[in-house]
Parts: C-alpha cells; sequence; structure tokens
C-alpha cells in the first residue's frame, strides 16, 4: 500500500506540472497586451509597462514560466491585481464558505440519497420505487437558482426559520451558529445531487443482487437485511464512493449559481469576479489549486477500494 501511494504521489508530479503549464498559459493566449488588458482603456502608457516588469511580462516566455513555477512550489501564487494582496490570501478567505458548503451538502446527499438508493433497490418496481425514481428525477431537472430562490421565499421570507444571503466567518467570530446561514444553500445543493446517488446506489445494488455469493448468502439462511447490508449494498459502494469524491469537488469549486443567489462569500463567485475583473492571477491559482484538489480526492478514492473490497490490492 506505501509503495502504491508514493508511485501515485510521483505520478501525480506529470500532471501538475501539465496543468501549471496550461494554466501559465491562460494569460499569454489573451489577445493583446495582457497588462493593458488588465488596466483597461483608461491607463496610461507609465502605468501599463509599470504592471508588466512587475508581472515579469517583459521577459522572454520560458523565464517568465520558470519564475512562476519557482514562486508556486515555495507557495507563492502571485499578487492580486484587484486586492493588492496574496492569491492565497484571497482564496483562503474564500475557501472557508465553499469548504463549510460543500461538507454540509455532501453530508445532507449522503443522509438522503443512500438511504432511499436502497429502499428502492429493496423494494425494486414497487410503488415506493417508483416514487422516490420520480423525485428523484423531478429535484434532478429542476435549476438550482430556481430551487434556492423558492427555499428563501418559504423557509426565510415566509417562515423566517434562516438567513436569506450571506456568511459571517465562523472561524473568524467562533460563533458556530453561523452555519445557520449555510442550510438553505446546502438544501439547495444536495436535492439535484442526490438524485445523482439515489440512482447509483439503486442501480448499483440491483447489479450486485445477481451475484452468486449473493445467492449462496441467502441459501445459508442470512437474513434478508444481513444480506442486503452486508453484501449487496456494501459491494456496490465504489461507484456510490466515487461520485461522492468528485461531487464533493465539484461542490467546493463549481456552484456559482448557488452562491449567487444567496450571496455567500465561496470560490465560485470569486472565479467569476476574477474574470470580470481581469484579476488574471487569482485565476491561475484557483485554477491551479482546485487541479491539486481533484488529484488528491481521485488518490484517496482509490484508496478507499481497498478497503470497500478486500478484493482489490494496491501493491
Amino acid at each position: 500500500m506505501i509503495a502504491y501511494i508514493i508511485r501515485r504521489f510521483l505520478s501525480m508530479i506529470p500532471s501538475l506540472l501539465l496543468a501549471s503549464i496550461i494554466v501559465f498559459s491562460f494569460i499569454h493566449l489573451i489577445p493583446g497586451d495582457a497588462a493593458q488588458v488588465m488596466l483597461g482603456d483608461m491607463a496610461t502608457p507609465e502605468q501599463v509597462q509599470a504592471l508588466r516588469v512587475s508581472m515579469g511580462l517583459d521577459r522572454p516566455v520560458w523565464v517568465q514560466y520558470s519564475l512562476w513555477l519557482s514562486n508556486v512550489l515555495r507557495g507563492n501564487f502571485g499578487t492580486s491585481t484587484f486586492f493588492h494582496i496574496p492569491v492565497l490570501e484571497v482564496i483562503a478567505d474564500r475557501a472557508e464558505t465553499s469548504i463549510f458548503l460543500a461538507i454540509m451538502s455532501i453530508i445532507l446527499i449522503i443522509l438522503i440519497g443512500i438511504p432511499i438508493g436502497i429502499l428502492s433497490a429493496v423494494r425494486y418496481n414497487s410503488f415506493v420505487d417508483q416514487f422516490f425514481s420520480g423525485i428523484s428525477m423531478f429535484f434532478a431537472s429542476i435549476p438550482t437558482f430556481w430551487l434556492g430562490l423558492n427555499f428563501m421565499i418559504f423557509f426565510s421570507v415566509w417562515l423566517g426559520w434562516f438567513p436569506t444571503s450571506g456568511f459571517p466567518s465562523v472561524l473568524q467570530s467562533g460563533d458556530w451558529s453561523n452555519l445557520r446561514y449555510l442550510v438553505l444553500p446546502a438544501i439547495t445543493l444536495a436535492a439535484p445531487n442526490s438524485a445523482l446517488i439515489i440512482r447509483l446506489t439503486r442501480s448499483g445494488m440491483l447489479d450486485v443482487s445477481h451475484a452468486d455469493y449473493v445467492r449462496t448468502a441467502r441459501a445459508k439462511g442470512l437474513s434478508e437485511n444481513s444480506v442486503n447490508l452486508r453484501h449487496i449494498f456494501r459491494n456496490s459502494l465504489i461507484t456510490v464512493v466515487s461520485a461522492l469524491g468528485f461531487t464533493f469537488v465539484a461542490l467546493v469549486s463549481g456552484t456559482v449559481v448557488t452562491e449567487t443567489v444567496f450571496s455567500l462569500p465561496g470560490i465560485g463567485r470569486l472565479v467569476v469576479e476574477s474574470l470580470l475583473r481581469r484579476d488574471y492571477p487569482t485565476i491561475q491559482g484557483i485554477i491551479l489549486v482546485i487541479a491539486s484538489i481533484y488529484m488528491l480526492i481521485n488518490l484517496l478514492v482509490d484508496l478507499s477500494f481497498a478497503f470497500l473490497d478486500p478484493r482489490i490490492r494496491y501493491n
């Protein structure tokens, strides 16, 4: 296992190197002068030249890349041209909201999707199965902005149970009750994503239910609950865990619509705002951080397979 982990980490280096080249090339694919684009048409030639020098754009491309990569390896992703602070500080300031929202959403997705998926598989082709299948397809087809707005109107405006927007920092204030600001956004994100987990759990269990070891377990006289949970459900978890892993990363990095509806200061909104502000150092930093998180989650998901299925061995 240790040797496999080391090999996987080493195999991530070429992928991260390729990602860094693509991310670095982003600023050089902009039509015209990148410094002029970032400063706008009202900038003076002196201001444009000063930005070019500060960003190293007056040097050869290979020199720019080597300097940028060496800074990245030391944890220096550059300085935001809008906030005028290090890019990592900008990302860290927004990461709290996205991480808490992703954790709350994934917990709801697991609590909703897996039990309903198990029930649908156990009651295959019954009214219960058809009902939950229809409900899951309904929520999967609803736009998140429409769902979020309706949740906001009903639970915030009419009932007054939850705040409508914003998210005061939990880490800075130490007030964990601020998580109530993320309840409605988490439900909004969990509703459509739970539908995917319901379908994967259901289909995975139905596929496994015809395996020889399941028939053997029933022939031994094991209870139906034991067969369903220990033999069928456990052996159908690999697909579900894979989906949950990548869903979590998507929740951290790609919930632009939900963050906009609820005015949340998250990573998704930061990407859009940085694009509109032409804050390219911040965009480069976000893309590289997200790519690293994707690779790490992929590694953790692969490692979890060995615990879920004893037949899988990593050497």
